[in-house]
């Protein structure tokens, strides 16, 4: 295979601002069609990045020969419905995080892949920045010691301005959950990635009652949790925590990640590109900024494009990469630390994570 020709599942603005132009950027990848159930905004999307040809309904993109790969950018109770369409019409797929509603569907995902031998990856964008990256191998480097503690932050209010509409992900029913499915997902995989397999979790989930109204004016209440508190321990005995908010003031323009060893410290910033830092910082009050490469200071959200040339690269290889790219054994991995989350918080104690 020399050209892979993809179809785009959703027609949302992450469609507009990652998947098309992300692919459309690798010089051996074609996107051939754009699926969506609001005809006037696929059209309009599509006639923007130069799309030639669209769809209303999924299903008649798995019967078409002429397209090998599919990418997923729909809500999130659609995932494992598209996904296990896909992969039976031999197509390759990439999903956006969280892989599913549950890790049951997730399971059934990751096995459809397994049985198809059709490459597979998880929108975990995190995993393409440069700090991170260098965060992960400097670990391994030795940096900082022996880590013993991992935590990340990402918070926003912008939830609770007056003018704030609701969307998919405010309603349980379309997301699963809230913050601990949107970036959760992501810090979840972050630790198994960076440190080891999370086994063990606690959680608080909290959501401010109120209702408001979606794109149409139509009141809708809020039901997926605002704000996802977690604490977590991984098979090598690291333990950690991460708060993902929509409710609360940030104190900075973007979260970041930590991991705490016993002769140091090492923090990167997490974005999709456009703010990429990495410190390392050492007991004394010492600080240093770690030099990366020139497009971490470019402003660009590069990391969304890497990610979506990263599957067109795993397909023309024949296998995904294994130190980066996440497949569907990942966001699989993350499923089940968010469900054993969402099993903490009535119980209010610690839940271990599933295994196979």
């Amino acid at each position: 295979m020399d050209r892979v020709r993809c179809a785009v599942i959703g027609a949302g603005g992450f469609a507009e601002i990652c998947h098309v132009p992300g692919l459309q950027s690798h010089p051996q990848a074609e996107v051939v069609l754009l699926c969506g159930r609001n005809e006037g905004r696929r059209q309009a999307i599509a006639a923007r990045l130069g799309v030639p040809e669209t769809a209303g309904d999924f299903r008649e993109v798995m019967q078409r020969a002429d397209i090998d790969a599919v990418t997923i950018t729909t809500p999130n109770v659609s995932h494992h419905e598209i996904a296990l369409a896909a992969l039976a019409a031999g197509k390759h797929v990439f999903c956006e995080k969280p892989l599913a509603m549950t890790a049951l569907e997730a399971e059934a995902m990751a096995r459809a892949a397994e049985e198809r031998g059709r490459i597979n990856q998880v929108a975990f964008t995190f995993r393409y920045t440069n700090g991170v990256s260098r965060l992960r191998e400097m670990l391994r480097e030795g940096a900082i010691g022996t880590p013993f503690f991992v935590r990340m932050v990402g918070e926003g209010w912008g939830d609770l301005r007056p003018e704030a509409k609701v969307a998919w992900r405010h309603q349980a029913a379309l997301a699963g959950a809230g913050m601990l499915a949107d970036m959760g997902s992501h810090y979840f995989d972050l630790v198994n990635w960076v440190v080891g397999p999370v086994t063990e979790v606690c959680g608080l989930l909290h959501t401010v009652d109120r209702t408001r109204p979606d794109a149409e004016g139509r009141p809708v209440r809020v039901d997926s949790d605002d704000l996802a508190h977690a604490w977590f321990r991984t098979a090598g005995g690291i333990q950690g925590e991460f708060r993902s908010s929509r409710i609360t003031p940030s104190h900075g323009d973007s979260g970041f990640i930590e991991v705490v060893g016993d002769q140091g410290a090492l923090m990167a910033t997490l974005s999709r590109g456009n703010r990429d830092e990495l410190q390392l910082l050492r007991p004394n009050g010492a600080a240093e900024q770690i030099s990366l490469p020139p497009e971490s200071q470019s402003g660009e959200t590069y990391a969304l494009g890497r990610m979506m040339r990263a599957f067109i690269d795993s397909i023309l290889r024949g296998h995904s990469q294994p130190e980066i790219a996440p497949t569907f054994d990942d966001g699989l991995a993350a499923q089940r630390a968010q469900d054993a989350v969402l099993r903490s918080v009535p119980a209010r104690a610690w839940q271990k994570v599933d295994g196979d």
